[in-house]
């Protein structure tokens, strides 16, 4: 998601701007959070391109991973903001553990079927407010599908622009299940006991494949609730076996528990829906104002869904094509503090979006955002710009997340990184 300007009509939002000092903190953090997008999200590079969502087999729940030779599939779809028709292509690009470009490899390699296909679904919006078209493909299909592990980026173009590189870029992983893999994740760790962090271990096993130099051709890369600052890799194994290596007190696999997320969903625009307070059209857009959040100082036991968006109405029939976009009034009541502070959930794409930077309001005490969303079901938490939630949320061990592993393999000689096993785990405490 990128910047945009968005009318604040709301009183108390009216005349904000970014200050010069902030404008320039900004700065020095896209040059920082350049190696964090390394295991970055979905990237969208078109300011006219909202909502994208790369879901597994239509379930929003799920991570996009594919099991090779499997029958599963992914649904890319986003919506551009206007009724102009526009001729999207997309290619599919093999990379390396690192989502560099894999340049060893040629597309007839890991593609079978043609590469560089137009969209071909695509529907404007019907009775709403702000026009967009709705555009989707489902991958694999008939035309193209993968025939090698790793790193996969769909990138698409408007062909009118090709110069100006893609307009947004959906990332996935596709598996094999060469290697078992074991994850467990505990509350008691090597720094604290059922206090504010859970601790990864891990254990793996060959299988049938020959592994000569374990230290190098072998990578984990572990994430928390898909977030690239709760992404590690290249954690060095403590313990190497004769078929398998185990990670059992690493401290880079210690994590910081975080909190359970806020959520909100806006299903009838002329009602207020959950933790919503309240409803307003303002030229042109409609505005939902949420309740303010506090920093909670004990764990949220409410069940969330660990950042997830769904959108959706409440009574129409197509809720690609006939939800409004609404403004989402954000806040929370806080001291000032000594860091950029964000509201961030899957929908952000990145964690860091300038659209999601909040300012602070002292005449209230609180962090401000003003969001353009979509209708539909939203997780969000608030974190600071070095990705921790500690001073915004607060860390509690029986926080339930998500974890991923992924196990990279590259033979000797090999021209690519196999992802070899894969596992995720939900913590229940």
């Amino acid at each position: 998601m990128l910047c945009r300007e968005i009318p604040l009509a709301p009183a108390h939002c009216q005349g904000r701007i970014v200050s010069v000092t902030m404008k320039r903190t900004l700065l020095i953090l896209a040059t920082l959070m350049l190696t964090v997008l390394t295991y970055g999200r979905h990237i969208v590079y078109d300011k006219n391109v909202r909502t994208l969502q790369v879901t597994l087999n239509d379930n929003p729940l799920l991570p996009p991973v594919l099991k090779l030779g499997k029958s599963s599939y992914l649904r890319i779809s986003w919506d551009e903001m206007s009724h102009d028709y526009h001729r999207y292509t997309y290619r599919i690009q093999h990379c390396t553990r690192d989502w560099e470009p894999t340049e060893d490899l040629f597309e007839s390699d890991y593609l079978h079927g043609t590469n560089g296909l137009p969209v071909e679904d695509y529907e404007t919006s019907f009775n709403t407010t702000q026009l967009y078209t709705h555009y989707s493909l489902t991958f694999p299909n008939k035309d193209v599908s993968v025939m090698l592990s790793g790193n996969y980026k769909l990138l698409v173009y408007d062909e009118d622009l090709m110069d100006e590189g893609p307009v947004l870029e959906a990332r996935f992983h596709v598996v094999e299940s060469e290697m078992a893999l074991n994850m467990q994740v505990s509350s008691n760790t090597d720094i604290d006991f059922n206090d504010s962090h859970q601790q990864i271990s891990l254990s793996l096993n060959y299988g049938s494949i020959r592994v000569s130099d374990p230290y190098s051709q072998i990578h984990a890369v572990i994430s928390q609730n898909r977030r690239p600052s709760r992404t590690v890799a290249g954690i060095r194994p403590d313990i190497n076996k004769a078929n398998g290596l185990e990670w059992q007190h690493c401290k880079k696999l210690i994590f910081p528990a975080g909190n359970e997320y806020h959520k909100f969903e806006i299903l009838d625009i002329n009602h207020s829906g959950m933790n919503v307070d309240h409803m307003r059209w303002f030229e042109p857009y409609y505005h939902a104002t949420l309740w303010m959040d506090e920093i909670p100082h004990s764990y949220l036991t409410d069940e969330d869904r660990n950042g997830a968006f769904y959108p959706r109405t409440a009574d129409q029939e197509s809720n690609s094509t006939q939800s409004e976009y609404v403004v989402v009034h954000f806040s929370l009541q806080s001291p000032r503090l000594s860091q950029p502070v964000y509201v961030n959930g899957e929908w952000s794409n990145g964690e860091f979006s300038p659209d999601c930077l909040m300012e602070y309001n002292d005449d209230q005490e609180c962090y401000e955002a003003s969001v353009l969303l979509k209708q539909g079901y939203y997780d969000y938490q608030y974190i600071t710009a070095d990705g921790a939630t500690h001073e915004t949320m607060h860390d509690f061990w029986q926080t339930e997340n998500e974890y991923q592993t992924f196990i990279y393999y590259k033979e000797i000689g090999g021209r690519y990184d196999r992802i070899v096993a894969y596992t995720c785990v939900n913590t229940r405490f």
